[in-house]
């Protein structure tokens, strides 16, 4: 080989380290009651880094499930391909209890666990993330019918992942599903026009079209149609208890910008038969509990994404020199890095604080089902938010390098739009804020009463808590103002967390930028006197 190939200055695969080795993850992990699953997560974050579990995301994305609507003879059958490497991927995620098993697990900080093992093992690969949160998700609005509950909540929680369409109660463990979205409707679930008829043996005849249904593969589902009484919320499985196909005919699989793994699909429902989850025309309070439940998701899966891109972006400064110095060593490149260590750190611990709440209001804690009502959709709307501007920002780190596939960043970039889209876009999740502080007053109460626990620890979150304060005094233009209230509220909750329990230079670095007023538009704009190097060391990783 002639000697211009020789190869210099290129940086080294990252691979053969703890994901998990993140220390706004672990101190969460043990503040929110879960320290007894330490090694647990330690171990699924060794898996994660592992050179085979990133060629199992990478080859899950370069070769997207298949749809097969019929048989070699013509029967129709409704079936999707995946590439083997997703079925690992599945496989891990439901046998390190990834999915339902919180719900029966009893032990405290449950949720917290699964909530750390969901970040660790969705920095491999997002897409197959999708059925495994719906399927956690899904317990909470199937107990609105009992008999429903006894029956499939233990195959839900079960650690076994069972793939193919059988009668679901002679399977091993389940995966549910969500189906919700129709054409003319969107966010607007009320304008459904999907219709259930009441049958002689107390089931329904569901028909219409569902324009999303995201892992169509699952074995059941949950979806919303117009009954006598109004829109209500159903069980659908795949397979019925005779062990014929229910009639969910798969239209054709989305076409998407990114989530490639992961099948969505149009589906059409031809007389399905459905079982009713709670009463008829109570349908959306019955699977907002679901709803609910998948934008915690949400938002651990845009923290994941963003400590992901900022370890990459790390590791690629660490090893690559230009104009005499590594990367890491140039200032304005240390802005850069640390900036986004900063918003990833804020994202990672608001994280794990939900998923105490989560853990503490199944337990009956009525004032941390209060702050997560409206922390929730706060937290959604702004991490979610924060994800396609970081992920830019990261690739942009590694140069036209990050913009070649063989890096994962695009990967990154294509995913980071959608977890914003996904249980209610940013302005449902703003909305939803508004309608929490009317309809909810003590969850207001207790958000506050949250942030004030870090009263007086620094002057820039005491004034931006009492800014924030003046603007919801004003209910002028609520609508209209809504993200900015917002965003300002879920500055002060991770500031107030941050002030409390995280490391003081990245504390210090947030109050500076996002609530002090000294900060720009884009990454790396922090101000002055920031300590950039101990927050960098946070996002190195050992191999």
């Amino acid at each position: 080989m002639p000697p211009t190939h020789e190869v210099t200055n290129q940086v080294p695969p990252l691979a053969g380290h703890d994901v998990a080795d993140d220390p706004a993850l672990l101190d969460g992990l043990r503040r929110e009651g879960a320290d007894w699953a330490e090694a647990e997560v330690r171990d699924l974050g060794v898996l994660a880094g592992s050179e085979q579990a990133q060629e199992w995301g990478r080859l899950a994305n370069e070769y997207p499930p298949v749809l097969r609507t019929h048989d070699r003879v013509g029967r129709r059958i409704d079936e999707v391909d995946f590439h083997p490497h997703w079925h690992d991927l599945m496989t891990v995620a439901v046998e390190r209890g990834l999915h339902a098993a919180p719900w029966t697990d009893g032990r405290p900080g449950a949720h917290v666990a699964r909530t750390a093992k969901f970040y660790v093992w969705s920095q491999v690969e997002p897409g197959h993330t999708c059925p495994i949160s719906m399927t956690y998700s899904a317990v909470p609005a199937l107990r609105h019918n009992a008999d429903l509950a006894a029956v499939y909540e233990p195959l839900l929680a079960a650690p076994h992942y069972d793939f193919g369409l059988r009668v679901p109660t002679t399977k091993r463990g389940l995966i549910a599903g969500m189906s919700m979205t129709e054409k003319q409707g969107g966010s607007d679930v009320r304008a459904n026009t999907t219709r259930a008829v009441p049958a002689a043996d107390g089931t329904y005849r569901i028909t219409g079209h569902k324009w999303f249904t995201s892992a169509p593969m699952s074995d059941v589902f949950l979806t919303l149609a117009q009954a006598p009484g109004g829109l209500s919320c159903f069980l659908l499985p795949r397979v019925l208890p005779d062990g014929t196909r229910n009639t969910l005919h798969l239209q054709r699989l989305k076409d998407k910008l990114g989530n490639r793994s992961n099948a969505s699909a149009e589906v059409e429902y031809d007389e399905a038969v459905g079982w009713l989850v709670g009463e008829e025309g109570r349908g959306v309070r019955t699977i907002i509990e679901m709803v609910n439940n998948t934008r915690l998701d949400c938002v651990t899966g845009g923290a994941a994404a963003l400590r992901y891109g900022t370890v990459r972006a790390v590791h690629h400064a660490q090893h690559r020199s230009a104009f005499g110095a590594t990367l890491d060593r140039q200032p304005l490149m240390t802005n850069v890095l640390a900036d986004l260590a900063v918003e990833a750190e804020a994202a990672t611990t608001v994280a794990l604080r939900l998923a105490g709440a989560t853990d503490r209001a199944a337990a009956g804690d009525a004032h941390e089902a209060a702050f997560r009502r409206l922390a929730l959709p706060i937290t959604k709307y702004w991490v979610c938010k924060r994800a396609p501007a970081h992920a830019a920002e990261a690739l942009e780190c590694l140069g036209g390098n990050g913009y070649v596939e063989e890096s994962g960043m695009p990967r990154l970039f294509r995913e980071s739009p959608l977890s914003s889209i996904w249980e209610g876009s940013g302005n449902v999740a703003a909305l939803d804020t508004l309608r929490a502080m009317a309809k909810q007053p003590e969850s207001v109460e207790a958000f506050f009463a949250e942030v004030g626990l870090a009263e007086g620890a620094d002057s820039r979150l005491d004034d931006a808590v009492a800014s924030v304060r003046r603007d919801l005094a004003d209910p002028g233009d609520a609508e209209f103002r809504a993200r900015r209230v917002v965003e300002r509220l879920a500055l002060v909750l991770q500031g107030s967390l941050l002030v409390r329990h995280g490391d003081k230079a990245v504390a210090d670095a947030f109050c500076a930028s996002r609530l002090g007023g000294d900060w720009g538009v884009a990454f790396g704009t922090l101000p002055r006197g920031i300590a950039v190097d101990p927050i960098i060391a946070r996002a190195r990783v050992a191999q």
